[in-house]
């Protein structure tokens, strides 16, 4: 079953928001910066996946980031936030959007 959540990091004033599969591997991930919450990334792992067979990972990495590699059974010291299907929609649409829309 895939769920979605979100935890911040006070530290560097991030918002961390994660789809994940039923095994607890992140499958995406979007990554807001600051009060403006400027996307920093926004990352598929199948399309990382894809950037890797492809020889275009660094490309990908630069422009998309990555996702988390541990599964979040394995993460300490977080407390996500449970999301719906479609919160998390709407916030991986608009970083999408936004990052896409950069000069690479």
């Amino acid at each position: 079953m895939t769920t979605w959540m979100r935890c911040h990091c006070n530290e560097e004033d991030i918002w961390f928001y994660f789809e994940v599969d039923s095994e607890g591997c992140v499958t995406r991930q979007v990554e807001l910066q600051g009060p403006a919450l400027t996307p920093t990334a926004a990352a598929s792992l199948d399309e990382w996946q894809q950037a890797q067979d492809a020889g275009r990972l660094d490309e990908y990495d630069h422009r998309f980031g990555i996702t988390a590699e541990l599964p979040v059974t394995e993460w300490e010291g977080h407390d996500p936030e449970e999301l719906t299907s479609d919160q998390f929609e709407e916030v991986w649409d608009t970083a999408r959007r936004q990052i896409t829309a950069r000069p690479s």
